[in-house]
């Protein structure tokens, strides 16, 4: 049994739908997987937005803590499959997604989190500029070999971005035990803010578990951008925050290849780098210098 788990919050109707209507089009049987929706206290309940009755075995399930991590945790809780795929209210899913899905973590026996290509579909078409920060906006596209990796004290480049992203549930076994006895949580998206992380310290806690994590272009996505997430002003803070998580989630992990900065160096720090980009030049530089501001945030504030 597979289990597609979709954490959600105030979704835009037209983009869920479009997730939806992907996994209807999916070519393994109903019977063979289970759709979980992870209400994440939306205003409007997604129970009014959506009809599942296409899906024999369907779930809405409630979660009060704000916070996307407690959203997804939610899901792992109540999922009954052996393998778990965690999608976007705004990813759309190739049809042949869940059965490769399955044919791979059947092959690799020690496979803990895979993931593919996320390519992306613009609501509004981007400058060309943006291509820079595709990576940030959860794209991607590492080619046609397959790469696996397993624990060595670092971030491995191929290891699954959240969207998509295919788990044995075994292997979520320590990553739950931290969340739910609140050891050193590493947030993800809640309310406004745009720090991220929890995707990553999934795939961590896995590899230190002693499975392994893949690339497979077989799995395959459309990651929908609103025009919102190419907006500058959005870009600006989406680094800043990213930047910042980033950080914490290394050093949390014991693997942060920068040592931490006193507090009061990291306005003339900030002052400095403005120079250094040259963010007065262009939107570019700009946002670059802000992910740097949230670097230097991170350093200053992780023990």
């Amino acid at each position: 049994m597979l289990s597609v788990i979709i954490p959600t919050y105030n979704p835009d109707q037209s983009r869920l739908d479009l997730t939806l209507d992907s996994l209807k089009k999916q070519t393994l049987p109903f019977d063979r997987w289970e759709l979980i929706i992870i209400d994440n206290n939306s205003s409007l309940p997604v129970s009014k937005m959506v009809d599942l009755s296409w899906h024999p075995n369907w779930r809405i399930i409630f979660e009060r803590r704000q916070g996307l991590t407690y959203a997804r945790t939610k899901g792992f809780l109540e999922a009954s499959g052996d393998i778990l795929i965690m999608v976007d209210d705004d990813n759309m899913l190739h049809t042949d997604y869940l059965s490769h899905t399955l044919q791979i973590f059947s092959e690799y026996p020690f496979m803990g989190a895979a993931g593919g290509k996320s390519i992306p579909q613009f609501e509004l078409e981007p400058q060309v500029w943006l291509k820079e920060f595709y990576g940030n906006l959860a794209l991607r596209d590492l080619g046609e070999e397959i790469l696996v990796d397993t624990w060595n004290n670092t971030y491995p480049r191929a290891a699954p971005i959240g969207a998509g992203m295919a788990i044995r549930k075994h292997a979520l076994d320590g990553y739950i035990s931290k969340i739910t006895s609140n050891k050193n949580v590493i947030a993800d998206r809640q309310g406004s803010s745009l720090s991220s992380g929890g995707d990553n310290d999934i795939v961590l806690e896995i590899l230190k578990g002693g499975y392994q994590s893949g690339y497979f272009p077989s799995l395959t996505l459309t990651h929908i951008i609103s025009r919102e997430r190419t907006n500058f002003t959005y870009l600006v803070r989406l680094l800043n925050n990213m930047n910042k998580s980033w950080v914490m989630l290394l050093a949390s992990h014991g693997i942060c290849p920068w040592k931490k900065i006193p507090a009061w160096s990291v306005p003339l720090r900030k002052a400095k780098a403005w120079f250094t980009y040259k963010a007065w030049s262009n939107k570019v530089n700009y946002i670059r210098w802000s992910g740097a501001c949230g670097t230097f945030d991170g350093l200053s504030e992780i023990d």
